[in-house]
């Protein structure tokens, strides 16, 4: 994949949330300056959909996890509005992803470059470099 200079790179999962920027240009990937924005999850509706009876019953949804996806989506929300974010790319794992995707406002929409749907939080930056080249 192509990823604009200075473009950010949201990876998320149910528990944590990084923000990198890519420092290289076009194929050459080089992602630094890593954040970690303290979220408030408290739109524990969002996972709503999910709450089917093989879930409840099995534990298969975790609605703190979705919780987490909505607010990491509601912050990338507010960065793309103020006009702090002109590029991004999200990875996440699949369930994630999905959460987010309901939460995307327009004005994120039109900054998204793409999104990779796998689970990368803990992964050292290499990784996550090569998952992007790789995309």
């Amino acid at each position: 994949m192509k990823l604009p200079h200075n473009a950010h790179v949201a990876v998320v999962d149910g528990e944590n949330f990084i923000v990198l920027r890519n420092q290289g240009k076009g194929f050459d990937i080089q992602l630094a300056n890593a954040e970690r924005p303290d979220l408030d999850a408290t739109n524990f509706s969002a996972g709503i959909k999910h709450q089917d009876d093989v879930g409840q019953r099995t534990g298969a949804t975790d609605l703190n996890e979705l919780a987490h996806g909505a607010a990491a989506a509601e912050w990338l929300n507010a960065k793309s509005i103020s006009g702090e974010i002109e590029n991004l790319l999200v990875i996440a794992d699949p369930k994630t992803l999905g959460e987010m995707r309901r939460h995307f406002h327009s004005e994120l929409e039109k900054r998204l470059v793409g999104d990779i749907a796998k689970t990368m939080t803990k992964e050292p930056i290499e990784r996550i470099e090569k998952a992007v080249e790789a995309a």
